[in-house]
């Protein structure tokens, strides 16, 4: 299949590209087009000549099947380069899980193995409807940390992250463990400043810190190709968007929040 297969003609001359989004995902996309990756998506479809437009659904499992996989669009942003069952992008950011703490009440944390955490109450996410732990709660589990941990569920009528950083907020947690994109984003906006430490794995650990890319289906190597150029060209604008939107990445460490 050719590249210009891969997109829709809308037209004589007009491409549009199709986006497969969660309709209510900040801070990655929402309906309004308000997330990143919706701003990302732009900047991509301005430079490939295209018009952008949606296929929105929420991005639970068999999402990617529903979505890339039926036929109702032509990429995917924001998935991991090991996603199966797709081409992946060359990476445009690498994410990572992140403590998020108020340092006036745990000043000085740095990693999974300070002691304190053995008795402070510390949030972690809980994926899909099986809740199976993360890779930080996997590894708080090898430490024997157990009893004072809180789960939260990504699946829920907020993010699992807005509803840890909130309880930080409100003294019901002393540490959320946190997709970094997503802390930085919801940390900016509380009225406390907390701190944000990138977590970096020791050699027993899982891995914390993953590639993100854009998917498009297996047979669209030419769209890859095209997508993986964008990309290259368009690196100070992505920057300077993930800048924007508080994007943590790893080897981030950063103090947000305090907003009146």
């Amino acid at each position: 299949m050719c590249a210009l297969a891969a997109l829709t003609f809308a037209g004589a001359d007009a491409r549009e590209l199709r986006v497969c989004a969660d309709p209510d995902n900040l801070p990655y996309s929402d309906t309004s087009e308000s997330g990143f990756e919706n701003r990302i998506a732009h900047l991509v479809a301005a430079d490939l000549g295209a018009t952008l437009s949606y296929y929105w659904l929420p991005q639970w499992r068999g999402f990617t099947r529903k979505t890339l996989l039926d036929g109702h669009c032509d990429v995917i942003p924001g998935v991991p380069v090991s996603q199966p069952n797709v081409l992946t992008t060359a990476p445009y950011y690498r994410g990572t899980y992140a403590l998020v703490f108020r340092a006036d009440r745990v000043p000085g944390l740095s990693n999974l193995d300070d002691p304190r955490l053995r008795t402070l109450r510390i949030g972690v996410p809980l994926v899909g409807i099986d809740a199976i732990p993360t890779p930080p709660g996997r590894a708080l589990a090898r430490r024997g940390i157990f009893d004072n941990v809180v789960g939260f569920p990504v699946i829920g009528d907020r993010p699992a992250a807005l509803r840890m950083i909130t309880a930080l907020a409100n003294d019901e947690l002393d540490v959320g463990v946190v997709w970094s994109p997503q802390a930085g984003y919801f940390v900016a906006r509380q009225h406390v400043p907390m701190s944000l430490v990138a977590l970096a794995p020791n050699e027993r650990d899982p891995e914390f810190a993953f590639a993100i890319s854009m998917a498009v289906r297996p047979n669209d190597a030419p769209l890859q190709r095209e997508l993986d150029a964008s990309l290259v060209r368009l690196r100070p604008q992505i920057d300077a968007v993930l800048r924007e939107y508080a994007v943590v990445r790893a080897g981030d460490d950063m103090a947000l929040g305090g907003r009146p």
